[in-house]
């Protein structure tokens, strides 16, 4: 039996910006075939999500199994995706699993792992990894407004977290994902080198 409502938690992938540094928008990036706007919406899903949605913004996108909410404010950073996503969650929502489509490395087994905390009674969940607080990040539906409010500039969710640390439930994720960015293309490198890896059978198998 579990704290919470039968309704599972939606979920939601920032996806807006333009990726100054790697020189194209991050979620029409491929990965082994796959665009990271789409892994990261399978990632979500296979993780026990629903509904997902896709903030996009620098990159207007269409995709399959999501609903997308344009953000035209992008240029204002990651807070204003996290408050645009958050907005355009459906009533009643209960819960939702924040990621970043620039983290491909992030699985299901990670999104599943937030879930299961969450069941057990966590308000917010924080996937860590050698410890380490980064994504993606479960928040109930009580904490949407605050954690809107203060998300600002290229912040994100991490302000209110940092303010809120009793409430957080730290949820390891070692060995099931990895938290690497895609900033720059040797980023991009590096993780293709760890995809493949993680599909030849190397730590936290196929990256899916």
């Amino acid at each position: 039996m579990t704290l919470h409502g039968a309704e599972p938690p939606a979920g939601l992938l920032l996806a807006a910006g333009e990726g100054s540094r790697l020189g194209r928008p991050k979620a029409t990036v491929e990965l082994a075939g796959e665009r990271l706007v789409d892994r990261g919406v399978r990632m979500l899903r296979d993780g026990g999500c629903s509904p997902v949605l896709v903030v996009a913004g620098a990159e207007p996108v269409e995709v399959i199994g999501a609903v997308v909410v344009p953000n035209a404010g992008w240029r204002d950073g990651m807070g204003s995706s996290l408050r645009a996503g958050l907005a355009a969650l459906p009533p009643g929502c209960p819960a939702v699993v924040v990621a970043l489509v620039d983290q491909p490395l992030v699985t299901s087994a990670a999104v599943a792992r937030l879930i299961a905390a969450y069941e057990d009674g966590a308000e917010i969940a924080v996937a860590t990894y050698g410890g380490a607080p980064r994504n993606p990040v479960l928040l109930s539906a009580g904490h949407f407004a605050a954690a809107a409010e203060a998300a600002v500039g290229d912040m994100g969710a991490r302000a209110y977290l940092r303010a809120h640390p009793d409430r957080i439930t730290r949820v390891p994720c070692d060995g099931v994902a990895a938290p690497d960015d895609i900033d720059t293309p040797d980023d991009l490198r590096t993780v293709e080198r760890a995809a493949l890896d993680r599909r030849a059978g190397g730590p936290g198998g196929d990256g899916r």
